[in-house]
């Protein structure tokens, strides 16, 4: 793949193993556009509880060809991630939804789960094949109704109930993961809340300033009627003092014995970590990402694409893409790593980029992934994250592309970077390029 002949400074190094770097020459992988509903509460007086996630997804399929101009039945596949793989999202929802879009009965789908990542997956995906020439125009994406199929609803536990693994490597909940990051690097409640008031804040402020409408799609109903055109979970106003009076999430949980197990959940992470004299407890729902519904799609293409569509404009081109794998208990710290190997791909450096999107999974791990880089807070998650915006665990990879895309345009930037801490111990990262 061709890389982007940048100078700046050396990359920070991490102990992570070195980076292959690929030698191959490959074509290229462009995003013709990027759209996503908004985030509905993910509970049952959301306004988007009584949507099926597949017309969630639906909806963002019924939107692409409107915008982008492109024949449907010249999708080759539609990639979709999805975390929480039962019930109504079960079965293979990207196929069910290309139905439920009334999108030609040619067109395939598949789903598939890297927990939190998957929907930054999906678009991966839909880019490698792009990219390899294999095929030509992919639509990558994700849905995760959290209201109607909650975590936790593929009884899967936090190991496949496999005491084989839980012997090697006793995982524990991911809040109690987050907490365990926060405590070995010293991250505060206060650090955490601070970080969450700014994610806040600057989501009042793109949300007043219309950023997030020109991907967004409104679901309505099967009579017409809007359900939402906008996202449901911000909390305009929240200080770091209004976070400090909510209490803590973890700290019971921390103390909790799994069947079969003799130690708590805090125990195990000290058993990793016998350093630790324990655990501080700081997330809480206020400095974690919201639960909510919602759903994303990409459309992507390749080169052999644009050359026999000459009409159709590219927004942006994949610089590279890479996966980073970490310690599985503290498990949430890979994105700093699977950013780096990015960025060697490239054969970029920090000083190249000029927008990050982290996911907020929980506020320490975006102060893990600074402090880690060195990267400046004041260009990472600037129209807020998670915390404010919500995680809907498998479409939020495609937003985030859409949204550093988008934000690209508007400052009229170049390079953007996403990454995402993953279950288990992963991070992914993808860099992008304006056309």
């Amino acid at each position: 793949m061709p890389r982007l002949d940048r100078g700046g400074a050396e990359p920070v190094e991490q102990d992570h193993g070195p980076a292959k770097e690929i030698k191959q020459d490959m074509g290229n992988a462009y995003i013709l556009d990027a759209v996503r509903t908004p985030r509905g509460k993910g509970k049952s007086s959301g306004r988007l509880h009584e949507t099926h996630p597949q017309e969630l997804l639906a909806t963002c399929l019924r939107a692409l060809p409107e915008r982008s101009d492109f024949d449907p039945r010249e999708v080759e596949d539609l990639v979709v991630g999805c975390v929480t793989e039962t019930g109504e999202q079960g079965g293979c929802v990207a196929r069910h939804s290309v139905l439920a879009a009334q999108w030609p009965q040619e067109v395939t789908g598949v789903s598939l789960n890297r927990y939190c990542g998957s929907g930054q997956q999906a678009v991966n995906f839909a880019m490698m094949g792009c990219a390899a020439g294999f095929q030509d125009l992919v639509v990558g994406g994700g849905v995760e109704s959290m209201s109607r199929v909650p975590m936790g609803a593929d009884k899967s536990g936090l190991d496949g109930h496999n005491p084989a693994l839980r012997e090697l490597h006793p995982l524990v909940p991911q809040g109690i993961s987050a907490d365990l990051i926060a405590t070995c690097e010293g991250f505060t409640r206060d650090d955490c809340d601070q970080w969450a008031a700014s994610s806040q804040a600057r989501c009042e402020e793109a949300v007043a300033d219309d950023r997030f409408v020109a991907s967004m799609v409104p679901v309505c109903n099967s009579d017409g009627e809007v359900m939402l055109d906008r996202d449901e979970h911000p909390r305009p106003g929240t200080t770091a003092e209004s976070l400090g009076a909510l209490p803590l999430s973890f700290d019971q949980m921390g103390d909790y014995v799994q069947k079969g197990d003799e130690l708590s959940f805090d125990q195990k992470a000290v058993s990793v970590y016998p350093e630790l004299d324990g655990i501080k407890h700081v997330h809480h729902a206020g400095n974690a990402s919201g639960i909510v519904d919602g759903a994303s799609a990409v459309l992507v293409c390749s080169d052999a694409y644009l050359d026999a569509h000459p009409g159709a404009k590219p927004r942006a081109r994949v610089v590279s893409m890479a996966t980073m794998g970490d310690e599985p208990v503290i498990m949430l710290t890979a994105p700093a790593p699977a950013s780096e190997v990015a960025l060697k791909k490239a054969g970029m450096t920090w000083d190249d980029i000029d927008l990050v999107e982290v996911n907020e999974a929980f506020a320490a791990v975006v102060l893990k992934f600074l402090k880690e880089t060195g990267y400046d807070g004041d260009k990472v998650n600037v129209n807020g994250g998670a915390i404010a915006l919500g995680h809907p665990l498998g479409a939020t990879g495609g937003m985030l592309i859409g949204t550093a895309l988008d934000e690209l345009e508007r400052r009229d930037a170049t390079t953007a970077l996403v990454t995402m801490c993953i279950g288990g111990g992963m991070g992914i990262a993808t860099v992008i390029e304006r056309v």
